[in-house]
Parts: C-alpha cells; sequence; structure tokens
C-alpha cells in the first residue's frame, strides 16, 4: 500500500482498498495477533468538533495495536483557544507523533493538514464535506455482510446536502459496478450538485426521490442518515426538517429479507428503538466493524517513515467562496485548486469555483 495521507477515499487506488480490506478481515478473525502490531507507536487524535464513536473508535483501534493515544477532544482545552493557527498545531503535534487523526468543522482541513505534517494525516471528519474512514467502515460493512459491493441498489436517507458520510460512500462506490443510488431527502437537504456532476461523470444511476416508503421494496442497502443540527445557520429550516424520515418496524415489512438498514450514528429519531431487534438491522455491528477497519489502517500509516514536507507558497486571498472552507479561516493556505469532472474547483473543499459576481446563498 503506497499511500501516505487518507484525506479522502479518492487517496485510495482499488489494490490499496483490497489490501486494507484483507488485512482488516484478518484482524477480525485473528485479533490476538495484532496485540502489538503497533507497539511504541503514537497517535494524535485532534478533534476540533464533538465525536464519540469516531474518536472512540480510533482510541480503541490504536490501544488494541498496543500503541498509545494523546490529543484533545475539545480545542478550548487547547492551544487553538489562543488563536494558533491550524498549520502550527499540525508542525507541532507532528513531531510528537507517527500518525495525526483530524476532525474539523471546516471543509478541507485535513487537506491542508496534509500539507505541513512530517506523518500521515487521516481524514475523521471535515465538516459536510468528507469522511473516508467511516467509508472504509460502510464499505467493510457490506462486504462482510453481503459479500460483494457490486450489484446492489442503496438508498441513501435524511440529510444528503450536508451529509459526509454520504458523499464519501458514494465516491467510493463510483469504482464498483452496477451500483443504483435512491437518494431520499427533502427538497432543501437534496445532495450537492457538486455530488450529481460526479455520479453524472462516473455514469453513476441515482434517482433523487422524497418518499422513503415508495422505494423501500427496491433497497439492498438502505444507509440512514440524521438530520443534522449543527450544520443549520437557520434553525427554522432546522424545525422544518427534522423527524420528516423516521424508520419503523412497520416500513421495515415492506422491505427485502436481506436488506441491510446502515447508520453512521448517532441517531436522533430516524430509526424507531423497535428496529433495533431486527437482524437487518446492522448499525450496531457496523460501528464495531469500523474499529476493526481504523486498527487496519493505523497498522498501515503509523509505521510511514517521517517525511518533512516541501514548502509550500503563502495564500493571500481564498480563491474558494465556500464559506465553510478551511480556506476562510486559515489565509496563508496555498490557493490550491484541481480539475474535478471537468470543472475548476478548490481542492480543500471540492466546491466549484465560481466568479464572485455568480455566486448565490446556497454556493456558500
Amino acid at each position: 500500500m503506497s499511500f501516505r495521507h487518507l484525506t479522502q477515499f479518492d487517496d485510495l487506488s482499488m489494490e490499496d482498498w483490497d489490501a486494507l480490506y484483507q488485512q482488516t478481515s484478518d484482524i477480525m478473525e485473528h485479533p490476538e495477533a495484532y496485540t502489538d502490531a503497533c507497539h511504541g507507536k503514537v497517535s494524535c487524535n485532534l478533534f476540533y468538533e464533538p465525536s464519540t464513536r469516531t474518536n472512540f473508535s480510533f482510541q480503541t483501534a490504536m490501544m488494541r495495536l498496543g500503541g498509545n493515544v494523546f490529543g484533545f477532544a475539545d480545542p478550548n482545552s487547547s492551544s487553538v483557544s489562543k488563536g494558533e493557527s491550524l498549520k502550527d498545531t499540525i508542525k507541532m503535534v507532528s513531531g510528537y507523533a507517527d500518525v495525526i487523526v483530524l476532525r474539523s468543522p471546516k471543509e478541507g482541513a485535513a487537506k491542508a493538514a496534509s500539507l505541513y505534517s512530517d506523518v500521515p494525516v487521516i481524514n475523521a471528519g471535515d465538516g459536510g464535506h468528507m469522511h473516508p474512514t467511516q467509508t472504509l467502515t460502510d464499505l467493510t460493512t457490506i462486504m462482510h455482510l453481503r459479500g460483494s459491493l457490486d450489484d446492489m441498489c442503496i438508498g441513501l436517507c435524511g440529510d444528503l446536502k450536508n451529509g459526509r458520510t454520504v458523499h464519501s460512500l458514494v465516491t467510493a462506490l463510483a469504482r464498483f459496478k452496477n451500483i443504483k443510488f435512491y437518494l431520499i431527502s427533502p427538497r432543501e437537504l437534496a445532495i450537492p450538485r457538486y455530488m450529481i456532476d460526479y455520479m453524472n461523470a462516473h455514469n453513476m444511476r441515482h434517482v433523487e426521490v422524497t418518499n422513503l416508503d415508495a422505494v423501500m421494496p427496491q433497497l439492498d442497502v438502505l444507509y440512514m442518515t440524521r438530520i443534522q443540527k449543527e450544520r443549520f445557520t437557520d434553525m427554522a429550516a432546522y424545525e422544518r426538517n427534522r423527524g420528516v424520515y423516521i424508520l419503523t418496524a412497520n416500513k421495515m415489512e415492506h422491505a427485502k429479507k436481506s436488506l441491510l438498514v446502515m447508520h453512521p450514528l448517532p441517531r436522533v429519531n430516524e430509526i424507531a428503538v423497535e428496529v433495533d431487534d431486527d437482524p437487518r438491522a446492522v448499525y450496531f455491528k457496523q460501528a464495531r466493524y469500523g474499529m476493526f477497519a481504523r486498527m487496519s489502517l493505523l497498522k498501515t500509516l503509523a509505521s510511514r517513515p517521517r517525511i518533512e514536507p516541501d514548502p509550500v507558497a503563502i495564500g493571500e486571498l481564498p480563491v474558494c467562496h465556500n464559506s465553510r472552507c478551511i480556506t476562510q479561516t486559515e489565509l496563508y493556505l496555498p490557493p490550491l485548486t484541481e480539475e474535478i469532472v471537468g470543472k475548476e474547483c478548490c481542492a480543500y473543499c471540492g466546491h466549484e469555483i465560481y466568479p464572485m459576481e455568480n455566486i448565490a446563498d446556497e454556493d456558500v
């Protein structure tokens, strides 16, 4: 496996994914063989945003490998509260750790961190952008329980606009065959335009719908997500959309016997507690499989040699106008762009770059 950082799932080749999955499967079957795999290694977990499952999953993954963990779960308890930049934090902790696990509300934060780190950086979620280790979890769950990632109909339900787990999963599934998506959301929480462009460019079949009940019988996988209150600036919009989709035992009666019901967690009220006892509800298994997937990832990256990154240009003004992009607050970042499905986009957050006069409210 040749990748150094995991800032988005596209950092992995198919060969990397296959090798990680095979190693994950071996860890699941023979955990005792990996108890010292990271002996003497140290992970730094920097969580600028609240997390339970992802933070605990990474911590237990490293401890089960025989390594150690330090970091913070509240930036107010660190020098960040004094105004320390992301660059300085990363330069400092990369001198202490063998691998950095970063979660941030700012989109593109992990990409930015990778420019300055002497050690591998793992994206544990960057705002509403990407969550590649959740994608490792999701693919591991489907592969382990279904036996294949090809030939399936998957429903993505809930907040698809801000759902970084959904965005990561869609980009990952572009590599597999005969996938059809039902994109189930309220219209104001529909999947972003750049994700639709991505799906069209990769010939991924998809249908946008607002009714969960109508598509239940077609689904092989139902991926539920919560309506994310923390992503809303307009609380009236949140109130309009919360509780719009609730999976119940009655709805499950119309689904396939082989259906897998998944959820990145935490849930609020989008899956009724009564569904937990249905054998098709696999979201708690999914969380456990995620720990094994992260063990595989940490084992691979924590052993990478330290490499001082090449110097990068000092930015002046961000070219990206996405208000949630890391470039809006860390103004020293170089204005990096890349072509995504034929459009010039911000290399940090993936949003298309428009002239200022063409920018609408929904683009920022």
